[in-house]
């Protein structure tokens, strides 16, 4: 897995050694002997994870990390300090100030790499995640850098899994200063309960009683509901073999006993801000994914999609043999309704329109808003005949009750025209298809409107 790892250091021997140990894991390795050169490289995305000292001439790496943290710009970079330094308060102190580790010199060699190796894969998911909500900025939605700066990390909701009462109830103790702490001390049960329960965070003790917490870290990241949530494993010292382990199955996270209060709630803040902040550039590509198809006024797809997706249901009827049914439709005199009634009350008739024509039609049909006040609706595997039952029971849904208009203040009539075809011919284009079907529609415009026209292949 190559990585671009920043080491941070004003002291040439210690770049060198930690350089040598992971270029030897083919990682690429980069330079810096100072804090201000560090913070330019990482403004530049030059570099996927920080291995920062703490005792520099410029600025201490306290400071430099806390700078990483709050700028939206690097804040997503993982930072692990490694130092000399190895007392609690100055563990507390790097972790406070947003490191995702604190390693004491000297550092095992294996206990760095697989650190390394667990903070690239979770640095290069968050970079795919990022690329793709990139899209997002672009039709106006809010970046989440700013807002996962600003985010506290506390408020989060937390399962523990652990069944020694005497621990479960300390750790429960300092949690709940925080964050909502559920506490599930069977562990063949606490899947099921993590999956349910829409949880932050998972804590699991890998000192269980007849089971094994590793197995039970590796089955939450391999069940959908669960995979991306941060774990953060709890063990004695002498189990550091299986937390190094427990880093290659997906553990985000660990403590070792007996636990420092302040350092489990800082450990914790972190991974619950990072979970936001992930699900956040989630929300963004899925939403941006959405707008990219989808009508924003009447939440129907929009012409885009249907053009594209159109080709593809065409071919699908060629291939297998089937009827596909095709109708345009268009709202009677829809000017009119903006001019006499104003242009929101021409919005609010969209809306209920939209909404009248999923009640009438099948979840497989595709409805779409083609421009302005016309919309088109194709229906898999429907002959003719059916087609125009539908669409004459979709032409009453329409003139059969008033349309609500400001906030239900005023009702107005409303009707439709619907042009209606199929495609019978196997290869037929698409828009010979669409040209009929307009056509169709024109003639009921042209015959009094409010009424359906079929027209065959």
């Amino acid at each position: 897995m190559s990585a671009r790892i920043l080491v941070v250091d004003d002291v040439p021997a210690n770049v060198k050694l930690l350089e040598a140990r992971l270029s030897a894991e083919y990682f690429d390795v980069m330079t810096a002997s100072n804090g201000t050169e560090a913070l330019a490289l990482a403004r530049r995305a030059e570099c996927d994870i920080i291995l920062l000292d703490v005792m520099m001439p410029d600025m201490d790496g306290f400071e430099v990390c806390r700078r990483i943290k709050t700028d939206p710009a690097t804040h997503h970079i993982p930072v692990v300090m490694v130092t000399a330094l190895d007392s609690p308060a100055d563990r507390n102190r790097g972790l406070e100030a947003g490191a995702d580790d604190f390693l004491t010199k000297p550092v095992s060699d294996i206990v760095l790499i697989a650190r390394v190796r667990s903070l690239t894969r979770l640095k290069m998911m968050t970079d795919e995640l990022r690329m793709r909500a990139i899209t997002s900025l672009e039709i106006g939605m809010q970046a989440p850098e700013r807002s996962a700066v600003a985010d506290t990390g506390k408020g989060g909701r937390i399962l523990l899994v652990d069944d020694r009462e005497s621990s479960y109830e300390r750790l429960a103790t300092i949690l709940a200063a925080e964050h909502t702490v559920d506490v599930e001390p069977n562990p063949t049960e606490a899947l099921f309960h993590a999956a349910e329960g829409n949880y932050d965070l998972l804590i699991v003790s890998l000192d269980l009683n007849n089971f094994d917490g590793l197995r039970l870290c590796s089955q939450a990241r391999s069940l959908e509901r669960t995979r991306h949530v941060p774990i953060l494993a709890i063990a004695e010292a002498e189990n550091s073999t299986r937390l190094l382990r427990g880093l290659e199955i997906g553990v985000n996270d660990y403590l070792l006993r007996p636990i420092d209060k302040t350092e489990l709630l800082a450990r914790a803040r972190t991974q619950i801000r990072r979970r936001r902040y992930t699900d956040h550039l989630r929300d963004n590509v899925q939403n941006s994914i959405e707008m990219a198809i989808t009508d924003a006024l009447t939440g129907l797809h929009n012409r885009r999609y249907m053009e594209s997706h159109l080709a593809t249901l065409a071919e699908q009827a060629s291939t297998r043999g089937k009827p596909l049914a095709l109708m345009i439709l268009d709202i009677d005199y829809f000017k009119s309704i903006n001019d006499n009634y104003g242009h929101d009350a021409g919005d609010d008739v969209l809306r209920e329109f939209a909404v009248r024509v999923r009640k009438s039609i099948r979840g497989i049909d595709l409805a779409c808003r083609y421009g302005g006040e016309e919309f088109v609706i194709v229906m898999p595997e429907t002959d003719l005949h059916v087609a125009g039952m539908v669409a004459e029971r979709l032409r009453r849904s329409i003139a059969g009750e008033p349309f609500a208009v400001h906030k239900g203040t005023k009702r107005i009539e409303v009707t439709i025209s619907i042009g209606l075809t199929t495609l019978e011919q196997k290869g037929e284009a698409v828009a010979d298809v669409l040209k009929r079907a307009d056509t169709a529609l024109y003639r009921a415009k042209h015959d009094g409107r409010n009424r359906v026209v079929s027209q065959a292949a």
